[in-house]
């Protein structure tokens, strides 16, 4: 409380900011629901309680056999997740959307199985066999996929009433087919396309299985038969388009982000995007180039492009605050930090991290967003000024000795002033847009732009960022930093590559008509 006052002191006497910048706040109740034991154990008490509910209210011999079976199959199940797949086993939120999509998916067999007016013919057609697997290969992978597809499977044949080899067979092969048509999913149209081909796999399973038809040679229900084939399919189409209605709503729960929802997200027309673009072009343009340098990299090391190229275009909105501060803002002729001290216009350009923390923020977007705006520098040097800090001191010890003044009566250049503070790149999207801003931005000083030049330029700068251990703390091997390097190469040279000089237009010196008339006259005169 007395700080706030003292800061509205300080306000008042004009020696604060009265703007306050927005900052990411970690809760520490937030942090025990994600990562705590107890949330956990309450994540998996309340599926094996669903499951005992769903399996008690069923129409089987041995309930509680099959119940206990399931209990095993789950206790193998969060084996091999905890075993395959260590983060999501230790993020409770990730644990708890695997297991309801899964268990929602349970719900519809089970709902199903219950109707007595469904058509015994039809009720294996009607499984929502593909559900989550399709959506949860679209939201956090096809492994994740895969895993559901399995489990889901084995979960689902202990709600029959009798197990039944061939729905572990269906519900298998269906999810999948629905996993491998989703390996790459950047429109919601490709989801519904997915629908029809899990509905085409699994009409052809059942017929393989005879669950359509019968087809006798002396007589055929081709009614029958198409009631199922339009019921097979639907429901593989009704199925993608659930999915696609109800991933936003996901997204938003859970705080995951898909392919789909980066493009939506990389839509120029975005209020930040435009200010950009009309009050800091050079920014605008540098962008624009990091997105092409990144995305081309990302692809080229199994990396997600469409997060590289997004979080390219919002890395540095933080110079809007003060862009003609920046080297590709300046008019020409005009360098305002020359009025500045080195320390100052540091803190300047260090500040522009933070700026665009608090913009992005303020303007809601995704946090891997804001990961990227204050993770892209790490926490580099700024070493124009800080050699300019440190040649301004020694220049100052000179004169110093003329005048006899003391050492320490000259202020000492500290190297954390002209730092970044961080943190370090944590991911490989991230680390791959920070090394594409540093050298795109030194690309500018080349002149004549040759193949050696630009490879030597490459390697400097990959050479001193592992240097200065700036990719220490993402999971970039030196195999896929090489690649990286040589996708910059690649890039680079095709961005500056010279062009044809064209000869100038010879214009035709051609007497105007009546130039020799005035030229007789002028004689005759």
């Amino acid at each position: 409380m007395w700080k706030i006052f003292q800061r509205r002191r300080l306000i008042s006497q004009g020696l604060s900011s009265a703007k306050v910048r927005r900052k990411q706040v970690e809760s520490p109740l937030a942090d025990a629901l994600e990562g705590g034991w107890p949330a956990k154990a309450a994540i998996m008490l309340a599926f094996n309680a669903g499951l005992g509910v769903l399996i008690f209210t069923g129409t089987q011999i041995e309930p509680l056999k099959h119940f206990l079976i399931c209990l095993l199959v789950f206790g193998t199940a969060m084996t091999a997740l905890w075993i395959n797949f260590p983060k999501s086993f230790e993020s409770n939120s990730r644990l708890l959307l695997l297991l309801l999509i899964c268990f929602i998916q349970l719900v519809g067999v089970r709902l199903i199985l219950a109707s007595s007016e469904i058509n015994p013919s039809f009720a294996r057609l009607l499984f929502p066999y593909a559900f989550a697997p399709l959506i949860l290969s679209v939201l956090i992978g096809r492994h994740h996929g895969l895993y559901a597809a399995i489990f889901c499977s084995l979960w689902g044949s202990f709600l029959l009433p009798d197990m039944d080899p061939v729905f572990i067979v269906l519900s298998l092969i269906t999810g999948f087919v629905a996993v491998f048509v989703t390996l790459q999913v950047r429109r919601r149209g490709r989801l519904v396309r997915a629908g029809i081909y899990v509905g085409i796999a699994t009409w052809i399973l059942a017929a393989t299985f005879g669950l359509i038809g019968p087809i006798r040679m002396d007589g055929t229900d081709w009614r029958l038969i198409g009631w199922q084939t339009l019921i097979a399919i639907g429901t593989g189409f009704a199925t993608a388009i659930l999915v696609s209605g109800i991933l936003p709503v996901v997204e938003t729960l859970f705080n995951i982000t898909t392919d789909i929802s980066w493009l939506e997200m990389a839509d120029m027309n975005h209020p930040l995007l435009r200010r950009l673009s009309m009050e800091a072009p050079g920014t605008y343009h540098h962008s624009l180039a990091v997105a092409n340098l990144a995305e081309a990299a990302a692809e080229s090391v199994g990396a997600n492009p469409t997060i590289c190229r997004v979080c390219s275009y919002f890395h540095d909105i933080g110079k809007l605050v003060k862009p003609e501060y920046f080297t590709e803002n300046m008019p020409p002729g005009h360098n305002p930090h020359d009025e500045l001290t080195p320390t100052m216009s540091a803190l300047i350009i260090i500040a522009h991290v933070k700026e665009g923390v608090d913009l992005a923020l303020k303007n809601n977007l995704n946090t891997l967003l804001v990961d990227g705006i204050q993770q892209h520098h790490g926490n580099t040097l700024v070493s124009y000024f800080y050699q300019r800090a440190i040649q301004q001191q020694e220049d100052a010890k000179l004169g110093g000795k003329i005048m006899n003044l003391r050492d320490d009566d000259i202020p000492e250049v500290r190297d954390e002033s002209f730092r970044y503070s961080g943190p370090k790149p944590q991911t490989r999207e991230i680390a791959i847009v920070s090394l594409a801003d540093s050298i795109e931005s030194a690309s500018r000083s080349i002149e004549r732009p040759t193949t050696q030049r630009i490879d030597d330029l490459v390697t400097g700068l990959i050479d001193a960022r592992i240097a200065d251990h700036q990719l220490d703390e993402c999971p970039l091997t030196l195999d896929e930093i090489r690649r990286i390097g040589d996708s910059f190469r690649s890039t680079l040279a095709s961005m500056m590559h010279s062009r044809v000089a064209y000869p100038a237009r010879r214009e035709s010196k051609k007497e105007p008509k009546d130039a020799a008339p005035k030229r007789s006259e002028k004689s005759a005169a």
